[in-house]
């Protein structure tokens, strides 16, 4: 990566960390991918409780399988019979692992899900939340996260998912009302009412959509 934009990226990470903790969160800042995944795993206690919801950057920086090959009680939603079992056991897990669609840089996270088992459990539920996020998620303000993950993140993840959405024919968002939708929900965490459940890692590196 060139050097100017990793000090570029490090000083936006300290200013959206000075944001969160503004508003009762705890970020990070990890240099790598790799340095990402230690800075979780030094997190999560060995034999805790984990679930997570479709998150790609938790995925890219290996956490996923490290979780899964350690000793720890991973919930795995893809893999589980009972898959709404699997999503329920997600509110009283010790940690909940997520990507993020957008967030400021003063500190707010912007998030929009279809089902609802990702924006519901980051707002409640599990003990901590931990989000993995690239710094291409990084936003002046709230509009522009809101545009970025309603015209970035959701054409993209209709089209992974094979969705009959408009915006997956367009690539950008139409406000559509599509039975396939997948921007039914939106949440904005501006702050945490509970201090030290979510927990930030910033990662220098272009993760997730």
């Amino acid at each position: 990566m060139n050097d100017n934009i990793f000090k570029r990226n490090e000083l936006l990470a300290q200013k959206v960390i000075k944001g969160l903790a503004s508003r009762n969160m705890t970020g990070y800042y990890a240099a790598s991918a790799e340095e990402a995944k230690k800075i979780a795993l030094d997190l999560i206690p060995e034999g805790s409780s984990i679930s997570m919801g479709g998150g790609m950057s938790v995925h890219e920086i290996g956490l996923v399988e490290a979780l899964k090959e350690g000793n720890y009680n991973f919930i795995d939603r893809d893999k589980a019979e009972d898959k709404r079992a699997a999503m329920l056991a997600a509110y009283d897990a010790d940690f909940f692992l997520s990507g993020c669609n957008a967030m400021t840089e003063d500190g707010v996270l912007v998030n929009i899900d279809g089902n609802a088992n990702r924006v519901s459990a980051i707002a409640q539920g599990p003990k901590k939340v931990i989000f993995i996020v690239g710094m291409n998620k990084v936003c002046d303000d709230v509009d522009g996260a809101m545009k970025r993950a309603r015209n970035v993140a959701a054409p993209i993840n209709a089209q992974r998912f094979g969705l009959d959405t408009p915006c997956a024919k367009t690539g950008s968002c139409m406000n559509c009302k599509s039975p396939d939708t997948i921007c039914c929900q939106f949440l904005i965490t501006r702050f945490s009412r509970h201090e030290g459940r979510i927990h930030v890692i910033l990662v220098n590196d272009s993760l997730g959509f």
